[in-house]
């Protein structure tokens, strides 16, 4: 696998890069075809900061931990975040093994246990597949950025979609972690 280990306005140690060579490879065997990881360390205000982000098997997988004592708590805690998240997603999707492939839906549905999920093994049901139970339609106003993360506010919501009035593209504004607003705009 290859890791690319970034420090944004932090000097990355060789001691803290042997740590992330070391401890990514755990999260390995839950894919056939793991392309990379991409590891972005940062200090804001006081917080050691760890991004990672992988892709593989076709699904891109991104973890964030923030912590304020070091670093090394900081990737351990991103490692067993990921190693959580990919082992649920994986459960969902897989029956007893990888290679065995998908099961139907009403497999899962009726609650078949996982006897193992790689080399270390996972225990427990699989969880049923989320299930979209709300549709909503409204009409969308050309309207700004700006003006969309006001009506944002204004509704108390965490994202907003609209019609970028400048482009006449579907976008979507959003609230960071920081306080600040995210675009998202298509290709």
């Amino acid at each position: 696998m290859l890791i690319q280990i970034k420090g944004k306005n932090f000097e990355v140690t060789d001691a803290l890069k042997t740590y992330v060579e070391k401890k990514l490879p755990k999260l390995e065997k839950y894919f056939q075809n793991l392309k990379g990881a991409t590891v972005i360390m940062s200090v804001q205000r006081g917080l050691h900061q760890v991004e990672v982000q992988l892709e593989g098997d076709g699904i891109l997988l991104r973890g964030e931990e923030r912590r304020g004592t070091d670093m090394y708590g900081s990737i351990d805690q991103v490692v067993e975040k990921l190693e959580n998240r990919v082992r649920k997603f994986k459960g969902k999707l897989y029956g007893k093994t990888i290679a065995e492939g998908p099961k139907e839906k009403e497999s899962i549905r009726e609650g078949i246990r996982a006897e193992s999920l790689g080399p270390e093994g996972y225990e427990g049901e699989i969880e049923e597949a989320p299930v979209v139970v709300r549709t909503k339609k409204f009409a969308m106003k050309p309207m700004t950025p700006e003006e969309a993360a006001q009506q944002m506010e204004l509704l108390h919501h965490d994202f907003f979609v609209f019609r970028n009035a400048q482009t006449e593209d579907v976008n979507v504004v959003y609230k960071r972690d920081d306080g600040n607003y995210g675009l998202i705009e298509p290709l």
